[in-house]
This record gives C-alpha cells, structure tokens and sequence, in this order.
C-alpha cells in the first residue's frame, strides 16, 4: 500500500500535458474562456497603439508650462479640441495648447497634458495654474506596456476574461487551443440504477457518474459517460477496451476492492494494462486502483462509495485532468492553512481526510466541518461543501481553535 505522497508522485509522473500538434484547435475568441493556449501569441501592434492622455485636461509643451503658479498663470491659445478616436491636425507650437479627453491621440509637438482641475478656460485660451510636476505627465507612451513583436501570452496558460481582453486589443480574433481531455466515465455494479428508474429493493441510484462527470467538466475536459456496467466480466471488459481506446484519461467508480464481484483489476491486466497503484493509505479512499495502457491512456479505478470517489477524484483525478489539458502552472492540488472550528480525530493510521466549508473571516481562513456523519457512504452533508481538511498519519487529534492543512476543491 502506498502513502498518499507516493501515490501523488507515481499518478503525476505517469501522464505528460497535450503536446501534440493533432491536440491543438484554432477557435474563436469568444470560445477560448477557459481553454488552455497552446501558441505563443505575439501582436504586431504596439499597446498603447500610440501616445495619448491620461486625463481630460490639455495637451502642452512641458517648457511653456513649467513655471506655471496660481499667481502667475500661463497662459496658452488653444488651437485645437481632440476627442477620444480623433486623429489631431495641429502640431502645437510654443504659447500653444489642445483640449484634449481621456484616451485621445496626443498632437504632435504637445509632451504633456494638464488636467482641467488646474486650469481655467477663457473662451479661445487656457490658464495653466499649477505646473505639471514632471514632463509627460498624464501621458501614456505609445509600447509602454506592450512592444510589438514581442510575446504577449505564453503557451499553457489558461484563458479566461483579463486574458480575452488581451487577445482582443491585439486583433487576436482566433487562437491555437489544446483540445479539452477526453474522459470516459462509468460505474459498475449490478444494484446500480439511474436517477430515472423506479427504485426497487436492494437496489442503489447511481449518483457517482453524475457526480464524476460535472467534475471533470468543471477541471476543463469532456466527459464520455459509459452508463453503468453490471459485475460481469464481459461486459467489464467490453467497456474499459472501449474506454480506452476513446478517451485520454478513464474513471469508473466501484468494483476495486476485494469482493467476489470485483473484476476490475483482472480484466485491467487481460488488457495489458499495466496496474500501477492498487491501494492508498488514505481514508477515505484506500481502495483506489490506477493502471495505464498504452498510448499514455490513465486508468483510475475509484472506490464505489460516493465520498471516496470524490475524495480520491479531487486528491488524484483533478490535478491529473488540468495537467494533461496543457496547464502548465496551477495544475497541482493546493493547500492552505486554516483555523480548525471543530475536533477531528483519526487513528492515525492513514491519511485522513473531513469535508466542509472553507471561508475567510477578518483575513484568516476558517474551516468549518460539514454537519453529520463523515461516512464514505454519506453524499448528503457533501453538498456546499468546498475544502478537505487533513490529518497526517501519526496525527490522532486536531483540536478546535487549532490550524488544520486544508485541500480546496
């Protein structure tokens, strides 16, 4: 049985990002949120495009202005008014100015503008009554921000609206994308049955698959729902051949344990799958199976229980989505530390995880334990929750008012 932290590293050096020039897409601007960038995008435009004002005030030379007092005014011709979108047909000459407005082209001659706070119009003149404390002064500077030719965004970033907006101000009207992961997702055992269908005794509503594919939209790749698979052999190995053929990465939830109806492993290595983790060293969760086949394809066999497949989905599946998506950075799982509200005990033998809320309060992350049982067989109290806390092994008790390690979902 390996340690969770094994079973971390063994599950991430097992995958590699989408890299491919057959996993890239070119796709609309307006479709790129949240996608993945796969080229490095550069612009011909500089940003700003070309100088321009800062403020609503007047465009001047900084040497007809610099002396200006409330007592001793300068005082200028204005030759010429300049609105945002205008290109300027003056070029101002000593003794000169142009009424100008936030985000306006700067005429030539003119280095510096003057708010109108510090002014005083006088029909076809200006009064410049406090001097500007530095040349160009509320001037932005043409390439400033951004030089053309150079790299705007970076490959393995993932897009979302400061991005977007970016994209846009460089004319970037399409973009090279990687593909969304492919994940195929099913749930086995014969006491299975969808939401729809009248339930009968014994039987279970199979709530992991519905679970399990929001999830793996929500870490930005597609689902490939496979429905449920009775516990019969042919049928398994029917549907994991075919998940594996089709998908990048391949869930399926229960029938990894050791019960007389647990097929899964077996028919994972008469596929020549290669079984790389058959149990974790975590509650929930110890039951976790993860295998590859060829092709780099990545099979996770989650428990059947509903808390422990999305324990294990968030401690393992999650990070391996976003990494073969082609994020570079942010893929990992993230801790933080927060101020424990309840006491949490463990026997200390595995790694054990508490779901709950997470919030901020007065600037400290609290964590709040979600009310109820904390059974593997208890989805109920999972609803609204958003963190894992965790206990070490070795660690038995966490008491309330403490800081507890905490894993955002």
């Amino acid at each position: 049985m390996l340690s969770v932290s094994e079973a971390e590293a063994t599950i991430f050096n097992l995958v590699s990002p989408l890299d491919n020039q057959q996993d890239m897409e070119i796709v609309d601007l307006l479709a790129a949120d949240s996608r993945i960038l796969a080229s490095a995008v550069a612009s011909q435009l500089d940003f700003p495009y070309w100088d321009n004002s800062a403020m609503d005030g007047y465009a001047v030379r900084y040497a007809d202005v610099q002396q200006a007092t409330q007592q001793q005014p300068v005082i200028l011709e204005i030759v010429e008014e300049i609105p945002a979108g205008y290109q300027p047909q003056s070029t101002i000459r000593p003794g000169q100015a142009a009424r100008i407005f936030t985000g306006a082209v700067m005429p030539a001659g003119a280095d510096t503008v003057v708010m109108q706070e510090n002014t005083q119009r006088q029909e076809k003149r200006v009064l410049i009554l406090t001097a500007p404390q530095k040349p160009q002064e509320f001037v932005r500077q043409r390439a400033a921000c951004y030089e053309a030719g150079t790299q705007l965004l970076p490959p393995g970033i993932m897009l979302h609206g400061s991005e977007i907006a970016v994209l846009a101000t460089a004319q970037c009207t399409q973009v090279s994308v990687y593909r969304r992961p492919r994940v195929a997702i099913f749930s086995t055992g014969n006491e299975l049955v969808p939401p729809e269908n009248p339930l009968q005794p014994g039987q279970i509503v199979d709530s992991n698959q519905y679970a399990l594919a929001a999830l793996v939209r929500q870490s930005g790749a597609e689902p490939l729902m496979l429905g449920i698979v009775p516990d019969e052999p042919a049928a398994l190995e029917k549907a994991i051949a075919y998940a594996v053929s089709n998908a990048d990465i391949v869930i399926s939830s229960g029938g990894v344990s050791v019960g007389d109806y647990d097929y899964v492993e077996q028919i994972i290595k008469s596929l020549e799958g290669k079984i790389q983790i058959q149990a974790v060293a975590m509650k929930p969760g110890k039951p976790l199976t993860v295998a590859t086949f060829r092709d780099q394809v990545i099979y996770f066999g989650l428990p059947g229980n509903p808390a422990s497949a999305l324990v294990t989905f968030w401690r393992f599946v999650q990070p391996t989505i976003k990494k073969v998506s082609g994020l570079v950075d942010g893929w990992q799982p993230k801790f933080i530390k927060a101020l424990n509200h309840q006491e949490l005990r463990s026997n200390g033998k595995w790694e054990t995880y508490f779901w709950g809320k997470l919030h901020l309060q007065n600037g400290i992350y609290e964590f709040q334990l979600a009310g109820g049982s904390q059974s593997s067989g208890n989805l109920i109290n999972l609803a609204q929750t958003n963190a894992l806390a965790v206990m070490a092994v070795g660690q038995t008790l966490i008491p309330s008012g403490e800081e507890v390690q905490v894993l955002l979902n």
